[in-house]
């Protein structure tokens, strides 16, 4: 009986995922036979807006260039800026957190940088780090470090002190109530930081890449603008779009997975 219900249960699963994949696609599709009809009929001109029908042909071209290097050179920045800024911020946040001297010293600080655009640290990043990657690194770091910090911030300072008095009275140690009840009560606000961090690095990486880069999906934004080739800032655009999308969606099972003990409560 209990095999046939699991069956049961994942064959109605499987509709309802067709179901939200269709509906998810339903806008994209009908904005793009809109816009093939709009350029075919000379509504919009070409120049202005390729056809998506032609964007095949010129991504087919660039793919027999170096766009999977933009591609990769990309990824990795955004990558490699987001682990280090998400794992700084995680190291301050429990620092502030967990301690109200470091909150009073640290977050004026912290709330006021936060507040900077992301524009305003290039010129500065340019002149002490110069064109390379260190810069790129340094500015996609810094915007994803805000997000996982404010999260993880106001998680553990939210955790509920029942809790805390509870563990108090079994005479748990500080350090493991820290790791048996901070930590998994806040896990649920850090993991969300965590997934915000990485769509804002993928936005900083962008702004990075269009000052100073030759290689990237930024570069190649820029490039496409400065040849007059919609085709290409069109394409950059939806490989944002997609490279953030399956980044966000490695981060969604991510958080799921960790935090499957949440159904079990339920």
């Amino acid at each position: 009986m209990a095999s046939s219900s699991t069956t049961d249960h994942s064959t109605t699963k499987k509709p309802s995922k067709i179901k939200a994949v269709i509906k998810g696609l339903t806008i994209p599709v009908i904005l793009l036979v809109l816009c093939e009809i709009l350029v075919r009929q000379g509504v919009i001109e070409p120049y202005l807006l390729p056809a998506p029908s032609s964007l095949w042909q010129s991504f087919l071209e660039l793919s027999e260039g170096e766009l999977w290097q933009h591609i990769w050179t990309s990824t990795w920045r955004v990558f490699l800026g987001f682990f280090i800024g998400s794992g700084l911020a995680l190291i301050f946040a429990l620092f502030v957190g967990l301690n109200k001297q470091a909150e009073a010293f640290l977050e004026p600080s912290f709330s006021a940088i936060k507040s900077i655009p992301s524009l305003a640290w290039i010129p500065l990043l340019l002149l002490w780090l110069g064109i390379d990657e260190s810069s790129k690194i340094t500015l996609i770091a810094i915007g994803a470090f805000f997000p996982t910090y404010t999260n993880t911030v106001a998680a553990i300072q939210g955790v509920d002190r029942k809790l805390i008095e509870v563990a108090q009275v079994y005479r748990l140690k500080y350090f493991r109530q820290i790791r048996e009840i901070i930590l998994p009560a806040a896990s649920p606000g850090t993991l969300t930081g965590l997934r915000n961090s990485l769509s804002l690095a993928w936005m900083f990486m962008i702004a990075a890449e269009l000052i100073a880069a030759t290689q990237g999906i930024g570069y190649l934004l820029s490039d496409g603008r400065e040849t007059s080739r919609p085709d290409i800032v069109i394409i950059a655009i939806i490989l944002l779009a997609v490279l953030g999308k399956i980044s966000d969606s490695i981060m969604k099972y991510i958080e799921q997975y960790l935090l499957r003990w949440r159904d079990v409560v339920k």
